[in-house]
């Protein structure tokens, strides 16, 4: 194989080519996007009571989820001669559509909402050259203005979870999942915004178990933000907040397939607090040692108040992790704040070491 097959071969899109759109190889779009880790938390299994995985997407190459998707969604568009591409994002999809769009080198439109998108987020778009419009109004009135401009062009693609596209490429999470466990977990759970994600997984569990790879499917739970749960509430939200910007949204685009998932699997939407999010998020880098953006935290946050509740899954438990702590870094910097030098001496150094293995060892007790 020479250098340029070898190439050729990488990313998802290789690896489940039949269970995919077709494309011609010379529109497929990677960045050596998927086959990230299952990573076991036996910390968190014991504070919950079940065996708990975490499926960490952060390790894709614009650290989140939306490569999976974003891989299928832009090879596409080549294949069909699209010049452009936009998205409506709060972050991520704006971050993955800008790498993809300049890996295929195509125009890149991003819509977010003004002020509302994560400092890690926004470097990525910039470096990547695409072009962010900020609009005065939430995701969902960005993603209604990017409909419309596809509806307005003939060579412009839209790369939203409202992509069909997008869902096919997201669907393979659930495939390595089961080849990881060698089957289906008992139950999976993970945030839910624009609920493309939780709509894609369900169509990867069903998929494989229908083409006789494993005997079941799993339960889903999917958790919102409180300040954004509009499945929860049953009625859109027009002004959602939460501290978890990548769920912030108050009119999932994919709600449908969203409520096929909980019904079919017997599962439930919940929501959870901002503080039980950044509760989770802290308990998954101080004792799992896996560092996550805050919308990501909202799985974990969601078995362990079920946990406290006495309502936890048992089994074995996948939560995903849709995107790397480094997405967001505002949220831990406005928590925390670098400690004051001491002098550069031994003793000083030795000081502050002495005194945070007591104070570690004390809290150990």
């Amino acid at each position: 194989m020479n250098v340029s097959d070898h190439l050729r071969t990488q990313g998802l899109i290789h690896r489940y080519r039949d269970l995919l759109p077709e494309m011609p190889d010379e529109a497929i779009t990677t960045i050596g996007e998927g086959a990230t880790p299952l990573i076991e938390a036996p910390a968190l299994s014991e504070r919950i009571g079940a065996r708990l995985f975490l499926k960490f997407e952060g390790l894709n190459p614009t650290a989140s989820f939306k490569d999976r998707g974003m891989t299928v969604a832009m090879s596409r568009a080549r294949a069909m001669g699209m010049r452009a591409c936009v998205c409506a994002s709060t972050g991520n999809t704006a971050a993955s559509a800008a790498a993809y769009a300049a890996r295929a080198k195509m125009e890149c439109f991003v819509m977010v909402p003004v002020g509302k998108i994560a400092l890690g987020k926004a470097v990525q778009v910039l470096a990547h050259g695409a072009r962010i419009v900020q609009i005065e109004g939430n995701f969902d009135a960005a993603l209604r203005l990017s409909k419309k401009a596809v509806e307005a062009r003939d060579d412009l693609a839209l790369v939203n979870s409202v992509n069909p596209d997008r869902i096919q490429g997201q669907k393979t999470a659930a495939f390595e999942v089961c080849e990881a466990l060698g089957a289906a977990p008992d139950y999976l759970a993970l945030p839910v915004g624009n609920a493309g994600n939780i709509t894609a997984y369900w169509k990867g569990f069903t998929e494989w178990r229908d083409a006789g790879h494993v005997a079941s499917t799993p339960t889903v739970l999917g958790f919102q933000a409180a300040g954004a749960a509009p499945l929860v509430a049953g009625h859109d939200i027009e002004n959602p907040e939460t501290v978890a910007s990548a769920i912030r949204i108050g009119a999932p685009a994919s709600k449908a397939g969203a409520m096929t998932a909980v019904e079919e699997s017997d599962g439930a939407i919940e929501a959870v607090t901002d503080g039980e999010i950044l509760e989770a998020q802290s308990l998954l880098a101080s004792t799992e040692g896996v560092f996550c953006e805050p919308a990501s935290a909202a799985g974990v946050a969601g078995l362990l108040k079920l946990a406290r509740e006495g309502r936890a899954p048992s089994g074995t438990v996948v939560s995903v992790l849709t995107g790397h702590g480094l997405k967001d870094p505002d949220v831990i910097l406005n928590r925390t704040k670098l400690p004051d030098p001491v002098e550069a001496t031994f003793e000083a150094v030795s000081r502050v070491m002495e005194e945070r293995i007591e104070t570690s060892g004390r809290e150990a007790t």
